[in-house]
């Protein structure tokens, strides 16, 4: 078999074990936000399953287009946020966790979205497979949602904080999230000091919101190879860990 296709495997296996664990923690009659990208389509997929079982009743809030398309294809009850004051929980994905539970996230271009809803949730639950948990943020892409007016010249104050500013492109097109914003993508480097660089580059003019959740992951969910998860909560400014 393919090298290629065998380790694609294992992170299926790990995004799924992740997914299946963080549905499960929803309970009848539930508020939730519906994260975006491949680990929250999985646990949306996940309680599409549940709901058609009859096994659970409950209300999303997506923080995507795509993610709102998937929940109405499985026949989950959506509503808009505004019409609820507070969301039970958020499930969602990242691209980088370090071990204090501090994440990047936004590659998928919906960090505004999946940041009003963490904010407005009661815990956030974060999935990821095993190898996007590091030491220390910054080698994934730190994503910015940017105005799109004279947005060179946020993107040449960005380069105080990073090696690069990178606007990001689909299919040779400048990539436009659903609220009509930009994404720069910034190679910061190791980052010595998350919460410092979120304040830095959310005092820029021109930037809308940065796609570092600081202090705001309650628990996180964390995929393995081997079907296996790892736990980690916090709780009152500390982490513990729980091996399945």
């Amino acid at each position: 078999m393919d090298a290629h296709f065998e380790a694609s495997s294992g992170i299926d296996k790990a995004r799924q074990a992740a997914a299946h664990r963080a549905a499960g923690l929803v309970k009848d009659g539930m508020t939730i936000g519906l994260g975006s990208g491949r680990a929250s389509a999985a646990a949306i997929r996940e309680l599409g399953e549940r709901l058609k079982r009859g096994e659970l009743s409950f209300t999303g809030v997506p923080t995507s287009e795509p993610s709102r398309k998937l929940a109405l294809e499985l026949g989950i009850r959506l509503v808009e946020p505004d019409a609820v004051d507070r969301l039970d929980l958020t499930l969602d994905g990242a691209d980088e966790s370090d071990r204090r539970l501090n994440v990047i996230k936004g590659g998928g271009g919906a960090l505004v979205r999946e940041k009003l809803l963490a904010r407005s949730s009661d815990r956030l639950i974060l999935m990821i497979e095993a190898p996007k948990q590091v030491e220390r943020l910054g080698g994934f892409h730190l994503p910015i949602a940017v105005i799109p007016f004279a947005w060179r010249s946020t993107a040449k104050r960005a380069l105080k904080y990073c090696r690069e500013a990178r606007l990001r492109e689909r299919d040779g097109k400048t990539f436009i999230t659903d609220d009509g914003l930009y994404i720069l993508d910034l190679d910061t480097g190791p980052i010595e000091d998350p919460a410092r660089l979120e304040q830095l580059l959310s005092c820029e003019v021109g930037v809308c919101e940065v796609g570092l959740f600081i202090g705001m992951c309650d628990q996180m969910i964390i995929g393995h190879e081997d079907g296996s998860v790892t736990e980690q909560q916090r709780e009152a400014g500390n982490t513990r860990e729980q091996q399945e």
